[in-house]
């Protein structure tokens, strides 16, 4: 009985380039994605207000963080400022709406554009400069964000913040976490594939070459200050779009909420998750803020055989997100993405893991 090439097949084979970056590298990886998606639609009714209002800040953070993945781990830069991006898209987002009367469905991206030119601005010295000096620019422009956000009533409310309009769609008010959750969920879907899409385009693939060998890259024909300062703008319009849906959902923006501190959140949740990995970058995104809230509850266990336990929890808190870092940079430097393929692998090939 003869057997067709097809047939005889046992195992994933790739002939075209177009199907080596296919964003699902398996149906099986495809269908688990439209599964998991289908499943949250269900969420608001099972889960309570509390355990909605931690996967909305996987969502905005995790559109963010995204934007940072894609500078920091695909093009090879640096951003010490991300925070203050993020921050800028939610003024903006505000600022639209409350001059211009835009609907706020429309003011979330444009506030993403107008954070793009600024952020592509910040990265005019990615032109000429690179590793530490970039870093030290970057966290310059962090601190001329914050001080312009104190100062600029006329576009932040200065120190008395800014109203954010909540979000409303065909006379419908997004205001509970129930309903802003589907308009979170829709973002994250929408930016992810986005992203994911770009990776797989020639600028996508030009970020990775300007990383991996910059000089190669150049003798290659590939424009390194274009893609340097389209990478900051790419980072910069997640951010801004990630730091809007961060406003209408509180529907109040303060400058305090910017600092460096925010911006070292964001590398932690790319480190954590894994430089350059998409799906890695949700991961960290979901491991920065479930960690407090697992040490709250472990500390919350510990003070009741220590009752003084718990006064110590906000240093514990700042304390285990800094040791998670490090503890990851030693341990685990391709995160979170690396371990998870790691263990598909072994249960793929088990009993034969080697």
């Amino acid at each position: 009985m003869a057997l067709s090439a097809d047939s005889m097949r046992c195992g994933e084979f790739r002939t075209t380039y177009k199907a080596d970056t296919t964003i699902f590298p398996t149906p099986m990886s495809r269908n688990f994605a439209i599964a998991g998606v289908v499943l949250l639609l269900l969420a608001p009714l099972v889960l309570s207000s509390y355990q909605l209002n931690l996967l909305i800040q996987i969502g905005y953070y995790g559109i963010a963080a995204l934007g940072l993945n894609i500078l920091v781990g695909f093009s090879g830069q640096i951003s010490l400022g991300h925070g203050a991006f993020f921050g800028f898209g939610a003024f903006a987002s505000a600022w639209l709406y409350n001059t211009t009367g835009i609907p706020v469905i429309l003011c979330i991206p444009l506030a993403g554009v107008l954070t793009t030119a600024v952020g592509m601005i910040v990265g005019i010295p990615a032109m000429r400069i690179k590793g530490l000096y970039l870093a030290i620019a970057t966290l310059a422009a962090q601190f001329i964000l914050e001080d312009f956000f104190s100062r600029a009533a006329w576009f932040t409310g200065g120190s008395a913040g800014a109203m954010a309009e909540p979000l409303s769609l065909f006379g419908y008010t997004f205001m509970s976490d129930e309903r802003y959750f589907y308009i979170v969920l829709a973002f994250v879907v929408v930016m992810y594939l986005l992203g994911a899409n770009l990776l797989r385009s020639r600028d996508g693939r030009a970020f990775v070459a300007v990383r991996d060998h910059y000089l190669s890259a150049e003798i290659m024909g590939i424009n390194l200050s274009k893609y340097r300062v389209l990478a900051f703008g790419v980072a910069s319009f997640y951010a801004g779009v990630g730091g809007a849906l961060f406003a209408h959902y509180l529907s109040f923006v303060s400058a305090e909420g910017f600092t460096i501190v925010l911006s070292i959140q964001f590398l932690g949740m790319i480190i954590i998750g894994g430089l350059g990995s998409v799906m890695g970058t949700l991961m960290g995104t979901a491991f920065m803020v479930l960690l407090p809230e697992v040490m709250e509850w472990s500390s919350g266990a510990v003070s009741v055989v220590f009752p003084g336990f718990s006064q110590g929890l906000s240093y514990l808190r700042e304390m285990a997100i800094g040791l998670a870092i490090v503890l990851f940079l030693i341990f685990e430097p391709d995160g979170l993405a690396h371990r998870w393929k790691l263990i598909k692998a072994y249960w793929k090939l088990y009993p034969f893991s080697y």
